[in-house]
C-alpha cells in the first residue's frame, strides 16, 4: 500500500491512462527521492488507512478535474486533505496543495497557489523549488531538484528551446504541467500551443483542451485570420463547455 509521500510515483496497475507510465498522472510532482520518507520502502506493517484514502481521492480528484467536473474534483480533493489532517502534518498538507496547484497549471488556470503558500515554510525544499517552477518564475534557482523531466523546461531561456524542451516529455500530465509553466512565462510559440492541444485531445483532458484551443483562437483573431478562428471555434463547440477557467491574457510571442 503506497502512502502519501509516493502518490507521485503511481505505478501501471491503475486503469486509466493517466498512471499507466512510470510518470503517471501525480508523478509530474515528485522525484524518487520522496519515497523512502514514511514506512512504505520498508517491510514492515501496512501502511495506515489514511495513506491510501489519500492517494486514490487525489486520483480521483485530478482526473475530475482535468476532464472539467468541477463538483467531483472538489469533494475528492476536500476529502484527501481530510485524510492528510489526521496526521497533523503541515508538510505533507503541503504536498497535497502542490499536486492540486500542478494540476491547475496543467489546465491553464491562471490562480496562484495560495493553498501551499500558506504552508510554504512547512515544506521541503524540493515542493518549494517545484512550487517556484508552476509560477512561471525565471531563473529558477536549484533547478536540479525538479523532477528530471522538467529540468529543461526550467532552464529555457527562448522559446525554441522551451518548445524543444517540452517535446522530450513523455508522460501527457507532465508535458501539460509544463506547457502551462511554458505559458506563464510567456514562452508559449505556437508550436508550444500545438503540442498542448495535441495532448489534451488525444488523453481526452477537456479542461485544458478547451483552455487551449481558447489561447488558440485568441492568436488567431489578433492575426485576422477569420477562417482559421471559424475552424477553432468549430472545435471548441464540439468538446462543449466546461467550468469556468481563468486562463491569463496570451502572453507575446514570436511567430
Amino acid at each position: 500500500m503506497m502512502n502519501v509521500v509516493n502518490i507521485a510515483m503511481v505505478q501501471g496497475s491503475h486503469k486509466k491512462q493517466l498512471s499507466k507510465s512510470p510518470d503517471g498522472m501525480l508523478a509530474v510532482i515528485f522525484t524518487a527521492s520522496f519515497l523512502c520518507y514514511l514506512p512504505a520502502c520498508s517491510s514492515g506493517p501496512p501502511a495506515p488507512d489514511w495513506q491510501a484514502n489519500a492517494q486514490s481521492s487525489m486520483e480521483r480528484s485530478i482526473e475530475a478535474y482535468l476532464a472539467g467536473n468541477a463538483r467531483v474534483d472538489a469533494q475528492e480533493f476536500n476529502r484527501a486533505k481530510s485524510e492528510v489532517a489526521r496526521t497533523g502534518r503541515a508538510d505533507l498538507m503541503a504536498r497535497i496543495e502542490l499536486m492540486r496547484c500542478a494540476s491547475q497549471v496543467a489546465g491553464l488556470a491562471a490562480q496562484d497557489c495560495d493553498g501551499f503558500e500558506r504552508l510554504r515554510q512547512d515544506a521541503a525544499k524540493p515542493e518549494r523549488v517545484y512550487a517556484d517552477y508552476l509560477a512561471g518564475k525565471s531563473p529558477l534557482v536549484d533547478a536540479e531538484l525538479l523532477p528530471p523531466q522538467h529540468r529543461a523546461v526550467a532552464i529555457a531561456t527562448t522559446d525554441v528551446i522551451a518548445a524543444q524542451a517540452l517535446q522530450t516529455i513523455a508522460d501527457p500530465v507532465a508535458k501539460l504541467v509544463a506547457a502551462g509553466v511554458i505559458f506563464r512565462r510567456g514562452q508559449a510559440s505556437p508550436v508550444v500551443i500545438s503540442t498542448a492541444i495535441d495532448t489534451a485531445s488525444a488523453q481526452g483532458f477537456r479542461r485544458p483542451l478547451l483552455a487551449w484551443l481558447g489561447v488558440q483562437r485568441l492568436r488567431a483573431e489578433k492575426a485576422g485570420d477569420s477562417v482559421e478562428v471559424a475552424r477553432i471555434q468549430r472545435r471548441i463547440a464540439l468538446v462543449g463547455d466546461a467550468p469556468p477557467v481563468a486562463v491569463s491574457p496570451v502572453p507575446p510571442t514570436k511567430p
